[in-house]
């Protein structure tokens, strides 16, 4: 992990936008800037605390471990997501971890400057605990679909979530470079059953393939899926 020069533009990440501008300056002062290689950890599930990222560019996995050899990804986070904010609280330390999907860079702002704006900017307190309902509720959804969704409908509904969240290329691909394992883990599945879902998806023309590429071809059929 090495530092960047890269500048914020203070607006585009979920704190900036969300603080007062004469407070913008005291972040622009205490945040450091991250380059992430591909597949790079930005923090280990049991570390401890040491502050909230945000992801000013790329793509990141939060994910927690389910086996000795095995994680099950959480979310993914993009341009502006703020990341490390499950670890603050009693205990101070991560209960997930973070890698990224693809080169990034983060912004990393330290538990007290971070603390010290939520002090002092009140929608920006609002705002984060709207989030944290949010992400609560689909948390609670997640848990559900992993004990009462069938694998193909949860396949459905990642590749569904994916495109909603990283949207298309040019060629009608979902735009982001992701691994079945990678997608496996997002479904809650093995690889071999989500490798077997995949190809099933195919024959039926939901999706089409190229190489680790997947479009959709038919999202009310994937959608009925997820829904049933």
């Amino acid at each position: 992990m090495k530092k960047n020069t890269a500048i914020c533009d203070a607006s585009s990440c979920f704190m900036c936008r969300n603080c007062l501008k004469e407070w913008q300056p005291a972040i622009a002062l205490g945040k450091k800037n991250l380059k992430l290689k591909k597949g790079e950890v930005l923090f280990k599930e049991g570390e401890p605390v040491t502050g909230v990222y945000f992801v000013y560019s790329g793509s990141v996995k939060v994910y927690k471990k389910w086996d000795e050899d095995k994680e099950l990804i959480i979310r993914f986070a993009k341009d502006g997501a703020m990341l490390g904010h499950r670890g603050l609280g009693k205990d101070l330390v991560y209960p997930i971890s973070a890698a990224a999907l693809e080169p990034s860079v983060v912004c990393f702002i330290d538990a007290k400057l971070f603390e010290a704006t939520l002090k002092t900017n009140a929608e920006f307190t609002v705002q984060l605990m709207n989030f944290y309902i949010q992400e609560l509720c689909e948390s609670e959804k997640k848990m559900r679909n992993l004990a009462h969704m069938p694998v193909k409908g949860r396949v459905a509904e990642a590749l569904l979530h994916l495109k909603e969240l990283f949207g298309e290329d040019e060629k009608g691909f979902v735009n982001i470079d992701l691994s079945r394992q990678d997608l496996a883990s997002f479904a809650g599945a093995t690889y071999e059953t989500v490798f077997r879902m995949i190809n099933e998806l195919v024959k039926e023309k939901l999706i089409r393939l190229s190489g680790k590429s997947i479009a959709i071809v038919n999202q009310k059929g994937l959608a009925s899926l997820a829904d049933s």
